[in-house]
C-alpha cells in the first residue's frame, strides 16, 4: 500500500531527472490509487506540472550505447578562432630572451617556446576543424604547479581541462579516465590532449632547479621525479636498505612512479647529466602508458584525437617556459594513427 506520505504528484517534474519512463509509470500508478477528490484537494497536482514531465521525458529519453549524445546540454563558446585567441595568450607574459632562449636550447635541442608552440599546435589543428567550441582539451601533465603554465595556455583557447595526470606526469587515471574524458568531449568534436614530464632549467642553466615565484630558494623541478632517480640510484648503487613498507596507499603514485623509472637504471647511471636525461627516460616510459590508453579506449574517440607529447622545461618567472615536442599524432574516429604532425612543430 503506498503510503500517503509518499507523494510522486507533488513535484512530478523533478522526477524525470530519476528515469523518465519509471516516471510516467509512477504518475499513472499514483493516479489509480485515489480517488478524484481527494487526488486534486490533497496533492494540488496541477496541469502545467503534468504536461511538464510528459515533455521532459522525452527530452531525457536514454540514448543508445556507444557513442552517446550531448548535444542537449551543449554549450556553445563564441565564434572566436582559436588563432585568435592563442594571439591574446601570450599579451602581458615575458618577452622571448634571446640570450636565455640560446641557453635553453643548446641543453634542449629541438625545444620551442610556449608560445611558439601554442601557436604551431593551433594553427595545425584548425586546419582540421579544431574550434574552442567543438574541442575538449586532455592532459596528463605533473601535479606541480608548474606545470600548470602550459596546460593554462591551451585552456585560454580551447576552454575547461579534463585532468588525466599525476606526479611526475603519469596517466593515473587510466583507462577509466580517458573513457570519462571521451565521454565528454563535444559531438562531432575533437580531442587534444598534452601529456609528458617537466624538468626546470634556472637561469644559470643548471637542470633541475627552478626560480619559482615568491621562494628565495632555488627548488627542485621535477621534485617527484627527482626522489624517483634517487631511490632508483639507491639500487643500482647497492645503497637501498630493505623496507616491508613496499606501497603506501597515501603515497602510491610516487610509489608507482619509482616503479615505473627501474628499467631506466643503466641508462640513468649512464648519462653524461643525469638530470637532463631523466625527463626523458620517464617520457619513454610515460609515452608506452599514454599509447596504450587511447589504444582501449579509442572507441570512445569522436571525430578526431591530437595526441602531443613532450618534456615540459619550466623556467623562471621573467621568461617563458619551453616545451620540447617529441610526438605530434592525429588519430581518426576509429582511433586509428593516420598522420604524423611532429614536423610540423
Amino acid at each position: 500500500t503506498m503510503s500517503s506520505s509518499f507523494n510522486p504528484l507533488r513535484h512530478p517534474e523533478n522526477l524525470f531527472f530519476i528515469q523518465p519512463d519509471l516516471a510516467l509509470r509512477t504518475v499513472c500508478v499514483t493516479l489509480s490509487l485515489f480517488s478524484p477528490s481527494s487526488l486534486f484537494d490533497n496533492m494540488k497536482i496541477t496541469i502545467a506540472s503534468l504536461a511538464a514531465l510528459f515533455v521532459a521525458t522525452e527530452a531525457f529519453h536514454t540514448a543508445p550505447i556507444g557513442r552517446t549524445s550531448t548535444r542537449i546540454n551543449m554549450i556553445v563558446k563564441g565564434d572566436e578562432k582559436a588563432s585568435e585567441k592563442v594571439a591574446k595568450v601570450f599579451e602581458g607574459k615575458p618577452a622571448e630572451n634571446s640570450e636565455f632562449d640560446a641557453l635553453v636550447k643548446a641543453n634542449f635541442p629541438g625545444a620551442i617556446s610556449n608560445k611558439q608552440l601554442a601557436t604551431k599546435v593551433v594553427s595545425v589543428l584548425e586546419g582540421k576543424g579544431y574550434t574552442p567550441g567543438n574541442t575538449l582539451l586532455a592532459t596528463s601533465l605533473c601535479a606541480d604547479e608548474l606545470a600548470r603554465v602550459l596546460e593554462d595556455d591551451f585552456v585560454k583557447v580551447y576552454g575547461n581541462n579534463f585532468n588525466l595526470g599525476g606526479l611526475s606526469g603519469f596517466p593515473f587515471a587510466g583507462n577509466t579516465g580517458f573513457g570519462a574524458m571521451a565521454a565528454h568531449v563535444p559531438d562531432d568534436g575533437y580531442c587534444l590532449l598534452v601529456h609528458g614530464p617537466h624538468v626546470g632549467i634556472t637561469k644559470d642553466g643548471l637542470i633541475g632547479k627552478v626560480e619559482r615565484p615568491g621562494i628565495a630558494l632555488v627548488d627542485n623541478c621535477c621534485g617527484s621525479a627527482i626522489a624517483a632517480s634517487n631511490y632508483l640510484k639507491g639500487i643500482t648503487d647497492g645503497g637501498a636498505k630493505i623496507t616491508t613498507k613496499l606501497q603506501s596507499f597515501s603515497d602510491f603514485q610516487q610509489g608507482a612512479v619509482q616503479e615505473l623509472i627501474l628499467p631506466f637504471g643503466k641508462r640513468l647511471g649512464e648519462a653524461e647529466n643525469r638530470m637532463k636525461e631523466l625527463p626523458y627516460a620517464l617520457y619513454d616510459s610515460q609515452d608506452i602508458l599514454v599509447r596504450d590508453i587511447i589504444n582501449t579506449g579509442k572507441g570512445g574517440i569522436k571525430k578526431g584525437l591530437a595526441l602531443l607529447g613532450g618534456i615540459q622545461i619550466n623556467t623562471g618567472p621573467d621568461t617563458l617556459d619551453y616545451f620540447h615536442p617529441l610526438r605530434f599524432e592525429y588519430y581518426n574516429e576509429d582511433g586509428e594513427m593516420v598522420e604524423d604532425l611532429l614536423a610540423l612543430l
